[in-house]
């Protein structure tokens, strides 16, 4: 794309200085992943450790009030709301995704959202002192509203600031938060801390906290510059935010992209996730982030850290060490996802979802075979351990925090909101069905369940070969015309 340079090259000019990681930017990308980000991993593992003590109290309170005690699939009945209300809570967030990030901004809905987080941690911490089990599940909910808010706007913020050169690395940050949620929750949830019959209140409240830091930093920091210039039509205000994120005064050439997005898109006007449905030009994108999106999901990942558990148990691990290894393998995650925001620039997209989809595959396929194994070849036991890490280390390079990246990057500014509102459902969907059916596959399919998880694994694999382009290092307009010959149209 030939676009006329000022005396200093900007970060969106083929050759020269790239885009260089600011102070600013640096900072916009940790307050908003700490604030937002870190929660959702946080109460996707919250609940696990203090399960029996939180099952203790619901019965408790239930015999107080009624003088009988809980029946037992009453209390099963119970606790699978409180599990499953969280993901059935994120679809609700990420359906109003589109509205919210067109009408309140990327930044303004990041701090509206935030309430959300602090109502729920408010009403959890002090469910125990009001002797109701009823706002746990409430709460669940609106932190799950939250978390699809979350999960879907902070890589939309993020890879519509970034530089063209850092889009990957920065994009990758939110899910290296969700990775360090995870692994804070199970430090905290240890028995020795938190996750115990007086802590568990204090472990889910604490997740108020890093949404207040957020409430009260991030209005310092700038909007999105896309959106003030092409959905606001406010140059003024783009070309302050970019000087400040960039660190630099000459922003003319990714102003003139914009512009030029901006005039490509005229045209379509805003998509509503109805027109994006059938508009032809975006068709390929479309399936692409349901793909990648379904896959990531329904690859297993969450049955694995389920069965975990157990396949350190039948490996002989000690019962009470069970804990440590869990947190063990939330550290694990954690390092290989800062290790993809270190090498998503060089390797590019395509690459690590390609190679974590097919060490998940591989993983899955021996898993099944040393699980049936293990009661007659007794190192098999220890080879399912080897799987299990293998097959985090796959997922967190590669299916965990690379689709969220390719939405933002197939997308222009008009139908990004759209995009991330069908991926984020995509995403939620799908996690709340293996929530619900994994028990019932398991029971029925046992190891085999993981032959399932294989298959899908494959199949995603696949697509992304023949279909999904590397998208590192180029600017929106050059993606969208990658895409534009697959779904054969002409872009102006």
């Amino acid at each position: 794309m030939k676009l006329k340079r000022g005396k200093q090259e900007s970060s969106e000019g083929s050759e020269g200085p790239k885009g260089k990681m600011t102070l600013p930017l640096a900072l916009v990308a940790l307050i908003s992943a700490f604030g937002s980000s870190f929660q959702y991993g946080y109460n996707v593992s919250v609940i696990n450790s203090p399960a029996p003590y939180m099952q203790e109290f619901y019965n408790r309170t239930y015999l107080d009030r009624t003088g009988v005690p809980m029946d037992g699939s009453f209390q099963t009945l119970l606790w699978s709301l409180t599990v499953s209300m969280f993901p059935l809570g994120g679809l609700f967030g990420s359906l109003m995704v589109w509205p919210m990030v067109n009408n309140c901004g990327r930044k303004g809905t990041l701090l509206i959202n935030n309430l959300f987080s602090i109502a729920a941690a408010i009403l959890m911490g002090t469910s125990e002192l009001a002797k109701t089990f009823e706002v746990i599940i409430l709460s669940r909910v609106v932190m799950g509203i939250f978390a699809g808010l979350a999960s879907n706007v902070v890589p939309m913020f993020l890879g519509e600031m970034s530089p063209k050169n850092l889009r990957g690395a920065i994009g990758v940050v939110p899910q290296l938060f969700v990775t360090i949620g995870i692994l804070a929750a199970q430090i905290l949830g240890l028995n020795s801390i938190l996750g115990n019959a007086e802590g568990w209140p204090v472990l889910l409240g604490l997740t108020g906290i890093p949404s207040l830091i957020q409430l009260l930093t991030l209005p310092f920091f700038p909007e999105s510059p896309r959106y003030l210039l092409i959905q606001k039509g406010n140059e003024e205000q783009a070309r302050r935010a970019l000087q400040r994120l960039r660190g630099w005064e000459d922003v003319d050439d990714e102003i003139q992209e914009m512009y030029q997005e901006d005039r490509s898109e005229k045209e379509e006007g805003q998509f509503s996730v109805l027109s994006l449905f059938t508009f032809r030009g975006l068709r390929w994108q479309l399936i692409s982030i349901i793909v990648m999106m379904a896959g990531q999901q329904l690859s297993g990942v969450n049955g694995v850290f389920y069965y975990a558990d157990r396949i350190f148990e039948s490996a002989g691990v000690q019962s009470s060490s069970i804990q440590y290894v869990t947190v063990s393998i939330g550290a694990i995650n954690v390092v290989m996802t800062l290790l993809a925001v270190f090498i998503v620039e060089s390797l590019g997209r395509r690459i690590l979802l390609l190679a974590g989809f097919l060490l998940c595959s591989a993983s899955c396929a021996i898993l099944t075979l040393a699980l049936n194994l293990q009661n007659t070849v007794s190192w098999m036991s220890y080879l399912s351990i080897v799987c299990v890490i293998a097959y985090i280390i796959g997922h967190a390079i590669g299916p965990s925090p690379i689709p969220a990246v390719m939405i933002t990057e197939m997308f222009l500014q008009s139908s990004r909101p759209a995009a991330f509102m069908v991926g984020g459902s995509v995403h939620w969907l799908s996690n709340f069905t293996v929530g619900l059916v994994f028990l019932y596959m398991e029971a029925g399919l046992g190891p085999y369940s993981f032959l399932i998880f294989c298959a899908i694994c494959v199949a995603t694999m696949l697509y992304i070969f023949f279909v999904v382009p590397e998208t590192k290092n180029k600017t929106f307009m050059e993606i969208n015309r990658i895409m534009a010959k697959r779904n054969k149209v002409e872009i102006q």
